[in-house]
């Protein structure tokens, strides 16, 4: 049966560099983390593992990734990308092939990624397990890529009243129902609201622009919309272009801004480059007048650790080269 009217979104994407770009100012240092008073600036670590099973932290020459090892239908597990700014999971070809499951004259749905939609083919499933996530009955799209070497994305669905922590120096994922638990010795606490899509989102401030942002493990870098862009280029900042690729494939041309600094609560992001224009994702969500930000890997993956309490409203973070 033919549904081309259901729209399922991805929020994936991965930055490449246009062939020939112009001329950006010397490059600011590495992106470092650091947290302001009452705690001291450190020094950056880069941890780094031959094969993380589960989390890649920032790298000088990779940016980090999050994957979940999902078991469908008692088979796997499959490694997915967990990204928070997709409404569910997805699959690529592969996994259809090992799961044997036709995906001939099945339901199809709109994909909606940050660069563009698709219809795409979905396959009918009765499990999707992973910690205490358990979902059943759901037909999956089949995305052409996931990025990164993972298997799918793992939404946002069945998210409501999880707990999901992830480390990245010890290379752990885990995802469990919420006791609403207080923060661990030197995390800091980070306010979540949740949009109506059900996008975890928090403020953040540029200077002194403050920002609504959305948490999106699921893509690699960070894009602003062209709002915010406006507001940051009064400063005549030199800029450069990029080109996004969304999960569709589709391509949208993006313009870098070098941002000496952002705030995230008392978290300091120094030496970052962001990517501004108004993408697909940015008109489907209704966000093109308000200033907004979707926070990706490139800064996520420069923390050492990471919680997200879905019922309890919080963010928790462990910066790079905090005690515990």
């Amino acid at each position: 049966m033919q549904l081309p009217f259901l729209v399922f979104t991805v929020a994936a994407a991965v930055l490449r560099i246009a062939d020939t770009p112009p001329r950006l100012p010397e490059p600011l240092p590495d992106t470092t983390v650091t947290t302001t008073a009452p705690a001291e600036a450190v020094e950056e670590v880069l941890v780094e593992a031959p094969e993380p099973r589960y989390v890649a932290p920032n790298r000088r020459d990779r940016i980090g990734r999050v994957w979940a090892p999902v078991m469908i239908n008692g088979k796997g597990p499959f490694r997915l990308v967990l990204d928070t700014g997709a409404s569910g999971t997805a699959v690529i070809p592969s996994v259809v092939t090992r799961l044997g499951i036709s995906s001939a004259n099945t339901r199809t749905v709109r994909l909606q990624g940050v660069t563009g939609s698709a219809i795409v083919s979905t396959i009918p499933v009765d499990s999707i397990e992973v910690g205490d996530l358990l979902l059943q009955g759901k037909h999956l799209p089949i995305v052409p890529d996931a990025f990164g070497g993972a298997e799918g994305v793992l939404g946002g669905e069945g998210f409501r009243d999880k707990r999901i922590a992830i480390d990245f120096r010890h290379d752990e994922i885990s995802i469990m129902r919420s006791r609403r638990q207080q923060a661990a010795a030197g995390f800091i606490r980070v306010p979540l609201t949740f949009s109506r899509n059900g996008l975890p989102t928090f403020e953040v401030s540029i200077g002194t622009i403050r920002i609504k942002a959305i948490l999106d493990t699921g893509a690699q870098v960070t894009v602003g919309n062209n709002a915010l862009r406006d507001l940051l280029k009064r400063r005549r900042v030199e800029t450069g272009l990029t080109e996004i690729v969304g999960v569709t494939l589709d391509v949208a041309q993006g313009e870098v801004i070098p941002v000496s600094t952002m705030h995230i609560g008392r978290i300091e992001v120094r030496g970052l480059r962001l990517t501004f224009g108004d993408m697909f994702i940015f008109e489907r969500w209704k966000l093109l007048r308000e200033p907004v930000l979707l926070i990706g890997m490139d800064i996520v993956g420069s923390f050492d650790a990471m919680v997200i309490d879905y019922p309890k409203r919080e963010l928790q973070i462990l910066t790079r080269g905090s005690s515990t």
